[in-house]
């Protein structure tokens, strides 16, 4: 079966983080900032219409100038995070009550969701602000769309990274099915790895199958979490809500009939003594 796969690298260091909100990243897979601030100007590695560094929606907005079934469309995506984390999405002009991950959201292509990552392991107290923005969609098969959700992880070593003031991206790509490993994966476990420093996230996803989805740790946090600025928001974009697909599965085959003095003795029952 094809899977849904992640690239992520982590980013130089960012600004120091303030008390109670940590400063969020705008990770991922590629950015490399600081290593270029003391290297003279480069041409910037850039994806065949993209590069990694491109604004919040800029990817997104290009692809649905590309036409298709791709407007309106709320593609199916799981928010996973590390056991205990809560997770809020920006609703309203403000954001809705935290819940523990995973969350399962349909999200449109194009916007940018803005997320609140709380009650993190090891760092109560302490928040991070991630985007995602879904650049393409998924085609499942009709009526199975919940079943195929675009995985969003939010590890705790990226968290952690988040919280140090780095920058880290991933980019969610469907892996090739001419090129993928035959090896046996796990849909709750998405693999991921690191691009590498210098290495464009986006052209390296593209290198092994479609990307889907960017996922932005980082760079900036709101004033007044309880009150955020609507740009911050990034308008709040729509979504629906989901509940998580469950396999059915097949009934139990009823057991066979019993044979002999067995199927005639008299059950016993609670409470009851069953005289011979």
């Amino acid at each position: 079966m094809t899977m849904v796969h992640q690239l992520r690298s982590p980013a130089a260091a960012h600004r120091a983080s303030r008390v109670r909100v940590a400063r969020t990243l705008a990770i991922v897979l590629a950015v490399w900032l600081g290593a270029t601030l003391s290297l003279p100007a480069q041409p910037p590695n850039v994806h065949y219409r993209h590069q990694g560094l491109a604004p919040p929606g800029a990817i997104g907005s290009a692809q649905l100038e590309r036409g298709g079934p791709l407007p309106g469309y709320f593609q199916p995506v799981e928010i996973r995070a590390p056991d205990g984390v809560k997770v809020s999405l920006a609703v309203g002009g403000a954001f809705d009550a935290p819940q523990a991950a995973p969350r399962n959201v349909g999200l449109l292509i194009a916007p940018v969701y803005r997320l609140r990552v709380s009650n993190l392991p090891g760092a109560e107290g302490y928040e991070v602000f991630p985007t995602v923005e879904v650049i393409d969609r998924l085609y499942a098969p009709p009526g199975e769309q919940r079943r195929f959700p675009i995985p969003i992880e939010l590890t705790e070593e990226d968290l952690q990274l988040a919280l140090e003031g780095k920058f880290v991206t991933r980019v969610i790509y469907l892996e090739d099915p001419n090129t993928a490993l035959p090896l046996l994966d796990k849909p709750e476990r998405p693999n991921w790895f690191d691009a590498g420093p210098g290495v464009n996230p986006l052209e390296e996803a593209d290198r092994w199958g479609r990307p889907l989805a960017v996922l932005r740790l980082g760079g900036r946090v709101p004033e007044d979490p309880d009150r955020p600025d609507p740009q911050f928001l990034n308008g709040c974009p729509p979504f629906t809500v989901f509940r998580p697909y469950v396999t059915e599965k097949a009934p139990a085959p009823a057991p066979a009939a019993a044979s002999g003095r067995a199927a005639l003795r008299p059950k016993r029952a609670t409470g009851e003594k069953i005289r011979r």
